[in-house]
């Protein structure tokens, strides 16, 4: 998910941007988590969360390669959760899809610089991305799935 400080929309206001892969792993993770003990196959995720397989398979490869699902093969097969949905966040998935949560004209924030009295604007923009990634790191997929996301 590459949240856009300044992208601009149609109308001029500044937005934050969630990726569609953003979303759809999301998804995905919530419905193997809801799932869980059982498994959860690429079809069946695809159908009930109306996403093309495709995109969903290509998600799911990813999702496996940081760590965050299994899948398993043979009379079990499907996905899984690869560790318990209480230590999987929302930050975890987001990083997963798309790196960095916050990015600044394509730079992660930190990265950010400004001379002049354009100084502050950096602390600014780490400010941002220290409360995005506040948030984010502590919604996990069961606070989610019991509708209880931390203030």
């Amino acid at each position: 998910m590459r949240w856009l400080l300044g992208a601009v929309d149609l109308i001029g206001h500044t937005v934050v941007h969630i990726s569609g892969r953003a979303d759809y792993a999301m998804r995905a993770m919530l419905v193997i988590a809801a799932a869980e003990p059982g498994r959860v196959t690429a079809p069946q995720l695809a159908e009930s969360e109306q996403m093309s397989i495709g995109s969903l398979q290509a998600i799911l490869l990813e999702l496996r390669r940081a760590g965050l699902v299994i899948s398993h093969r043979g009379a079990e097969r499907g996905y899984g959760l690869a560790r318990p949905a209480a230590t999987i966040t929302v930050g975890d998935v987001l990083r997963a899809m798309d790196g960095a949560l916050t990015t600044v004209r394509g730079l992660p924030t930190e990265q950010a610089t400004y001379d002049g009295v354009s100084r502050g604007l950096r602390r600014v923009w780490v400010s941002v991305d220290t409360a995005i990634t506040n948030v984010v790191d502590q919604a996990t997929l069961a606070d989610l799935l019991a509708d209880e996301v931390p203030a």
